[in-house]
C-alpha cells in the first residue's frame, strides 16, 4: 500500500476524500429525499468537510511518515510571513467591512451581522459562524485541495493547468451537496465562482 501510494499520491488522495465526504454527503442527500429512513442530524454535514483533511493526513503518512506529516501540518501553523500575505490573508474581512459601509450609505442602514450566523442544519451561531468556516472551509478542505493536491499538480503543469485540474475535483467533489443544501438553479453561478476563487487562492 505505501509503494502505491508513494507511486500515486493523488489518486489514493482523491479516492479517499471522495470516500469520507460522500460517506456524509450521499446518506444525508438519501434521507432529505426519502430513499432511506435514518434519525441522524442533518448537521452531520459539516463533517464532509473534513474528508479532504483526513485524505491529506492519511496520504501523507503512507508516503512520508511521520517526517512528512510534520512538514504539512507544520506549515499550517506558519505565522511568520511577510506582511502583504497577513494582507492577502485578511482581505476578505477587510472586504466585508467595506461593503457594510457602502451598503450602509446607499441604503442608509446597517447591515445586520446576526444574519452571518444563520447557517444551514444549526442553530444561530452569531460570529461563532466565522469559527465553523475556519474549521470546515479552511481547515478542513483547504489542507487537502491547496496543501496537499495542489502543490503535486504543479510538479507536472503549470500554475492555471494544475488549478483547473484540481477545480474540476473540487467542483465534482460538490456534486452531493446539491441534492442536500445547494439549489441547483446556482450552479451556473457556482462553478465560474469556484474556479475564480481555485485562482485565487493558486
Amino acid at each position: 500500500m505505501k509503494a502505491f501510494a508513494r507511486q500515486h499520491p493523488l489518486a489514493i488522495y482523491f479516492v479517499l476524500t471522495y470516500f469520507f465526504s460522500w460517506s456524509v454527503f450521499i446518506p444525508l442527500a438519501l434521507l432529505k429525499h426519502g430513499v432511506i429512513q435514518l434519525t441522524v442530524p442533518f448537521s452531520l454535514y459539516y463533517l464532509a468537510s473534513f474528508g479532504p483533511l483526513l485524505a491529506a493526513l492519511i496520504t501523507t503518512g503512507l508516503i512520508g511518515g511521520s517526517e512528512a506529516l510534520r512538514e504539512l501540518l507544520g506549515r499550517m501553523l506558519r505565522w511568520r510571513l511577510r506582511p502583504v500575505w497577513w494582507a492577502a490573508a485578511l482581505s476578505p474581512i477587510l472586504l466585508l467591512a467595506v461593503t457594510v459601509i457602502i451598503l450602509q450609505v446607499i441604503r442608509g442602514e446597517w447591515f445586520d451581522l446576526n444574519s452571518v450566523g444563520q447557517v444551514e442544519y444549526l442553530p444561530d451561531l452569531g460570529v461563532g459562524a466565522f469559527f465553523l468556516w475556519l474549521m470546515t472551509y479552511g481547515i478542513g478542505e483547504e489542507t487537502g485541495w491547496r496543501g496537499f493536491a495542489l502543490p503535486r499538480f504543479q510538479k507536472n503543469l503549470s500554475a492555471l493547468r494544475a488549478t483547473l485540474l484540481l477545480w474540476i475535483f473540487i467542483a465534482i467533489w460538490h456534486a452531493p451537496a446539491f441534492f442536500l443544501v445547494y439549489d441547483p438553479a446556482i450552479l451556473p453561478g457556482f462553478l465560474p465562482g469556484l474556479l475564480a476563487g481555485a485562482i485565487v487562492f493558486t
